[in-house]
């Protein structure tokens, strides 16, 4: 079989997900919408979202300009070392991959600033009608990271069959990815963090308020942070775990002839984009059903559907059983650790009850009872990842003792790729969230009714779960796909050494002071990356809560909500904007100046102590923040239904404050450690041959 069969097939199938991505478009652009408020609002959204894009991307732009510059001179291997068709490719490679994840977090906004809207109307009709629009609203974001992810990949390959190549694709994707989540994430919390303050605590207005003049600000950042910054996240993550396995396959099938582990590569993540439009098509809801439950058994069926197609495969095309075991141990692992997130966040569950109830004893125990889960929920998804890794290693060891450390490091790449295997799937979900969340804004602002309102609520919930739950499985993910990029980086370090004729790598010894000096550094960075973007919401929130005072003081009538009297919401947006941009480079270049530093300093033994660091380190405080936050979240939308006191009572507005606290953990510095940990992994594997060769000690 032409070895490249797998690629075009992989090509063919991204396409597919494209046209399945066009027809969800047009099926939501096309239902009904008349409400005129809803529309002025809608249309506030949309310019709010495009306008934080654009100059967004205008200040990417010149970073990835300085980023390729110094790829095209310095890697793979400096380029007055004669390897400048190498360099020229890995620059354009990068390029190719910012420019592939800026598309999709731009088609996400696009379909998103319009399903919020559809949503909200369909909801007059009822809670099927209006889950649908928000669900394939946010399909489209799943079917086009997914297949830009795939179609990248497979281009790349096809055309340059350098798996090193793919590693500056992928560090386009994931650079981009890095500061889209965290400028994102300071947008959307600033946003938030000021309308909840003054309005809630302060004002006792309601949350979406068209009184507020952050309410605008707030729904263009769900629209910025949770679907152009997490689709990135995602989009990067999938690539980097392909990409991985890549980096590891070519070498074996080198030595053992032929292109079975390539093969397998493309086609376990060629049939995970296939499913996920299975379960994407297949997925509905009753009249009057669940829509929790709606989206976690369409989640379930993808899942099913996968296993069910990569088993036939291994059999047609006679692939190795151990790796596909070690394939769906990571999917498995994957959906287990989804479940226990949800348990820690979901407004059904003891902990959001028990945190609710600490609530009316005042907010410090609000924040003590949430900090405390959050805490608690770290172990399972940690537990999840270390047996995934190990299973997948033992797995696969025995497939060729020759080459045992290079099958069991590949399982693991796999086990990756298996759990992003319906990545696809957990976008669309993750998607729906911020869709819906804003459908309940823009259904208080067209006073369609408590009846609407009651259904946007319940949608808004589960929505909130699942972000919870997609959020788990991204950093999960990242956490396999990260341990991949180390066995990829000690890959890349062997290929080097073998080819200077110097000692290559088999592990890390902790005792060597060079991997213990890196170690110490790799696990500080998260913890100071996170308060930088945390400290960067802060400040931009005191901005917009000081601007919003200034308009309820010096705008006569907006207080009182007299007619025709309008907050001036473009303000607002306008300090989330700027601020957002100010802060978002010095977090993300304070993570790759590290690792540069400590790999000039100390060699690959060191950056390979920096990455265990990093990646352990990183993975406690992402699953920490992002289980807190969510936990928080819920823990207020519980008390606002009617329990502990309800709304307006002490225990709301304690709840509000611990939800005020948890939204730069879940929204800001949370989601956007696992994006920085793959950064450091990728430049780490970019710079291997370059840190062998130069450093002090």
């Amino acid at each position: 079989m032409n070895e490249h069969v797998f690629q075009v097939v992989s090509l063919l199938i991204s396409l597919v997900a494209f046209a399945f991505a066009g027809w969800l478009f047009l099926w939501v652009k096309k239902q009904p919408s008349s409400n005129k408020k809803i529309a002025k609002a809608g249309l506030l959204i949309q310019q709010g979202a495009r306008t934080f894009l654009r100059r967004e991307y205008g200040v990417l732009a010149k970073f990835a300009g300085v980023a390729a510059f110094l790829i095209l001179v310095f890697l793979p291997s400096p380029i007055w070392n004669g390897s400048f068709v190498e360099n020229i490719v890995m620059a354009v490679a990068y390029i190719f991959g910012t420019v592939f994840s800026a598309i999709s977090g731009k088609i996400g906004i696009e379909i998103a600033t319009i399903a919020n809207a559809k949503s909200a109307e369909a909801a007059q009709k009822g809670i099927k009608p209006s889950f649908m629009a928000g669900f394939r609203g946010g399909a489209v974001m799943g079917m086009a990271v997914v297949g830009s992810s795939l179609l990248g990949v497979s281009l790349l390959m096809l055309l340059t069959d350098d798996p090193t190549a793919l590693l500056g694709f992928s560090f386009g994707a994931s650079s981009l990815a890095l500061f889209a989540k965290a400028g994102g994430g300071i947008f959307t919390k600033t946003a938030d963090i000021s309308a909840d303050l003054t309005g809630k605590v302060e004002l006792g207005i309601p949350e979406d308020d068209p009184r507020n003049p952050a309410v605008i600000a707030d729904n263009v950042g769900d629209n910025v942070g949770d679907v152009a910054g997490m689709g990135a996240d995602l989009f990067d993550s999938n690539v980097a775990s392909m990409a991985a396995a890549i980096v590891m396959a070519v070498p074996l099938d080198l030595a053992l002839g032929g292109t079975m582990n390539l093969n397998m590569v493309f086609a376990y993540a060629a049939l995970g984009l296939l499913a996920s439009i299975i379960g994407v098509a297949t997925a509905r809801i009753g009249k009057n059903g669940s829509p929790t439950k709606a989206l976690n058994s369409s989640t379930y069926v993808t899942t099913g559907v996968y296993v069910v197609l990569t088993a036939a495969a291994t059999f047609i095309f006679n692939f190795e059983w151990r790796i596909w075991g070690a394939c769906i141990v990571g999917l498995l692992v994957g959906v287990i650790i989804g479940i226990v997130t949800d348990y820690f966040t979901d407004d059904s569950k003891k902990p959001v009850h028990f945190v609710a109830h600490a609530s009316k004893s005042g907010p410090a125990f609000t924040i003590l009872s949430g900090i405390s889960y959050g805490l608690l929920s770290v172990l399972p998804a940690m537990v999840g990842i270390a047996v995934s890794a190990l299973a997948a290693y033992k797995l696969c060891e025995p497939i060729n003792p020759e080459f045992a450390l290079q099958y069991s490091l590949f399982g693991i790449s796999m086990a990756a790729v298996g759990m992003l295997s319906i990545v696809g799937m957990i976008v669309s979900n993750d998607a729906y969230g911020p869709i819906v969340d804003n459908a309940r804004g823009l259904a208080e602002m067209g006073n369609l009714g408590e009846k609407v309102l009651a259904i946007t609520d319940e949608l808004d919930s589960a929505g909130n779960t699942v972000k919870a739950v997609t959020k788990g499985f991204a950093i999960s993910a990242a956490g396999l796909t990260v341990i991949a990029l180390l066995g990829a980086f000690i890959s890349e370090v062997n290929t080097a050494a073998a080819e200077l004729g110097v000692e290559g790598l088999t592990g890390f010894d902790i005792m060597n002071p060079m991997v213990f000096f890196g170690l110490l550094i790799g696990a500080a960075i998260p913890a100071v990356f996170s308060a930088m973007l945390m400290l960067g919401v802060d400040r931009n929130a005191q901005r917009m809560v000081a601007e919003i005072h200034r308009q309820f003081k010096e705008i006569v009538g907006l207080r009182e909500g007299k007619e025709g009297v309008e907050p001036e919401y473009d303000k607002c947006i306008e300090i989330a904007t700027s601020g957002a941009i100010k802060e978002l480079i010095p977090a993300g270049l304070l993570a790759i100046c590290a690792t540069l530093l400590v790999g000039f300093i100390g060699g690959v033994q060191a950056i390979g102590g920096f990455l265990t660091g990093n990646i352990v380190s990183g993975l406690l405080f992402a699953l920490f923040m992002s289980n807190s936050g969510g936990l928080w979240d819920n823990s207020k939308k519980y008390v606002e239904s009617g329990h502990e006191g309800g709304r307006g009572s002490d225990a709301h507005k304690a709840a509000v404050v611990g939800d005020t606290v948890g939204d730069p953990f879940k929204d800001t510095a949370g989601p956007s450690i696992n994006t920085q940990i793959t950064v450091v992994s990728l430049v780490s594997s970019l710079m291997a041959v370059i840190f062998l060769t130069y450093s002090i000690f």
